[in-house]
């Protein structure tokens, strides 16, 4: 609900502050006053796409501030929520500015906000609803929704949305094995010849570095053997190994008179006995090694170059040779396997899209059902508003499957039997259009929505009964929120609960428009104005006081 709206130099308006309360706000005031400039006003600070030129002339800025209360319940709150901005105590203050060079600036409760962010934010504050209206009853794409919510299917097409989203990502997962596959299958036969040939050879990790000294092992081996050969001779028990063996028994012979001088030398000699015999033993066995066939070094040399020049194919580390095969394994396996994946995900695609269709059918059908049952109401509302003879027809269509269902919604109206039907906005009149939109608002309305209504000269064309059924069906609409009408017919004025005058001055040649809050007699007066003209009798007083008791 809006509390309150202060207007600093837009157009025509220097200074004006409005308060607005609960149930029925009228705004009454002869053509030209300003009334519209009011709406621009709140759709400016709503962040509205509207007039570029509002500042008024001689002034640097326009501003706009309306504060609203928004109850625990609004999706509003889930919006600030998101933005970070605080609402916890219900208070809500949009401020927007428009700079002589065109600069807007915008805050939400202090906080920097975007104009974007003000029109996500206005669809949970205010419908407005007029002649010329296209965000709200007037726009076809807004009448799916409106069907579902006057059918309470809001339910189902959430329960719908959740299956076609399921659908969705079934399918685009399908899509993307699908194209993975077909990657793999372009790679197919290289992939197969490159594990075959891998396998063939089957390289083990550090095999290259084993082979490689292998074989400079033997390339080397015709000039060292003779020296290896005469340094075992050397170290043999027919060498050095004999005569320290000699050396050692003749000092442990002597050693027993020698009162222990000789003790160390013979620990000494017996480290060296066995080290010496260590090095005999891996000499003996580099001799051992030293022996090959000269056909050895030729399958070395062949293994070690098959293996170089594999790697070097795939430009890689001879190391690196097994882990690239069981890479392209991997791949093979893979391409095995995404024909039995594929299939199955084709098998829950099929299986998601029945589920889909099962729950957008039934959909269908209770939408129909709605439809027909909106139709009624919508006809009974019209009698009163002398529209008796006029028919009102939810059109559904099948349309494009999507998130909401396979149909197309659409309010289409017949002014007369007969009459051809069609959209609200191109066949019914500027009054017909009017009473259209309030027997709709009527009957699609819900109680406790916490948005503030508003009718921008929703009664034009109609007077006498007419307006009277129209003012009521207003007041009907503000029992327990709220509703602002701009109206010159005097019978909707009459019902309102709050009363506010729209009027214009000219001072320093400068016009400016200013609004008054009336009660009493200055509310009985502006209603005889409206039935009167600007001459108030004392007859219109009395036909005011009638309808304002009626």
């Amino acid at each position: 609900m809006i509390r309150s709206l202060d207007i600093q130099n837009i157009l025509i308006i220097e200074c004006l502050e409005l308060e607005f309360s609960a149930g029925l706000n009228v705004l009454t005031g002869e053509t030209g006053a300003g009334k519209s400039i009011l709406l621009d006003s709140l759709g400016f600070v709503l962040g509205w796409r509207g007039r570029a030129d509002l500042v008024r002339e001689g002034a640097d800025k326009g501003e706009v501030t309306a504060v609203f209360d928004v109850p625990p319940s609004s999706t509003a709150r889930d919006l600030l929520d998101e933005a970070g901005i605080d609402c916890d105590d219900g208070e809500l203050i949009l401020r927007r500015v428009n700079y002589r060079d065109g600069r807007k600036v915008a805050w939400i409760n202090g906080v920097r906000a975007s104009g974007e962010l003000l029109r996500q934010l206005s669809q949970y504050l205010i419908e407005l609803h007029g002649q010329h209206d296209d965000r709200g009853l007037l726009n076809a794409k807004n009448h799916l929704d409106l069907l579902d919510e006057f059918g309470a299917l809001h339910g189902d097409v959430k329960i719908l949305r959740k299956a076609w989203a399921k659908r969705r990502e079934i399918e685009t997962q399908l899509k993307k094995s699908e194209q993975q596959q077909a990657a793999l299958k372009e790679e197919e036969e290289f992939i197969q010849h490159t594990v075959d040939e891998l396998s063939k050879l089957s390289a083990e990790l550090g095999e290259e570095a084993q082979l490689d000294k292998q074989r400079r092992l033997m390339q080397s081996a015709e000039k060292i053997a003779s020296d290896v050969s005469k340094a075992s001779y050397a170290l043999s028990g027919d060498g050095a190994e004999g005569m320290i063996a000699d050396s050692l028994r003749w000092l442990e012979g002597a050693s027993a008179h020698a009162e222990g001088r000789l003790e160390s030398a013979i620990e000494a000699l017996s480290r060296a006995l066995h080290e010496l015999s260590e090095a005999q033993s891996e000499v003996s066995s580099c001799i051992d090694e030293l022996k090959f066939n000269p056909h050895d070094l030729e399958e070395c040399e062949e293994r070690l170059f098959e293996i170089r020049g594999m790697a070097r194919k795939h430009n890689l580390q001879p190391d690196e040779l097994p882990k690239f095969l069981e890479n392209y394994q991997n791949k093979l396996a893979s391409l095995e396997a995404s024909t039995s994946d594929l299939s199955a995900l084709q098998d829950d695609l099929q299986k998601a899209q029945s589920h889909y269709l099962e729950l957008a059918q039934n959909l269908s059908v209770k939408r129909e059902k709605a439809g027909r049952r909106l139709d009624v109401l919508i006809c009974e509302e019209l009698a009163p508003l002398k529209m008796e003879r006029a028919v009102f027809t939810t059109h559904i269509t099948q349309s494009k499957q999507g998130p909401d269902g396979q149909d197309d919604v659409a309010f289409t109206v017949a002014t007369n039997p007969g009459a051809p039907s069609g959209p609200l906005g191109k066949i019914a009149s500027g009054g017909e259009l009017s009473r259209f939109l309030l027997a709709l608002k009527v009957c699609l309305s819900k109680a406790q929505s916490g948005i503030t209504l508003i009718f921008d000269e929703i009664d034009r064309g109609v007077g006498g009964a007419t307006a009277d059924a129209v003012g009521r069906r207003l007041k009907r609409l503000a029992e327990g929120g709220q509703v602002l009408v701009v109206t010159h017919s005097p019978q909707v004025a009459a019902l309102g609960a709050h009363h506010l005058r729209v009027a214009k001055r000219v001072e320093n040649d400068v016009t400016i428009s200013e609004v008054e809050q009336l009660t009493g007699d200055e509310r009985i007066d502006e209603i005889a104005r409206m039935l009167s003209g600007d001459r108030i009798t004392q007859a219109a007083r009395e036909a005011a006081k009638a309808l304002m008791l009626n």
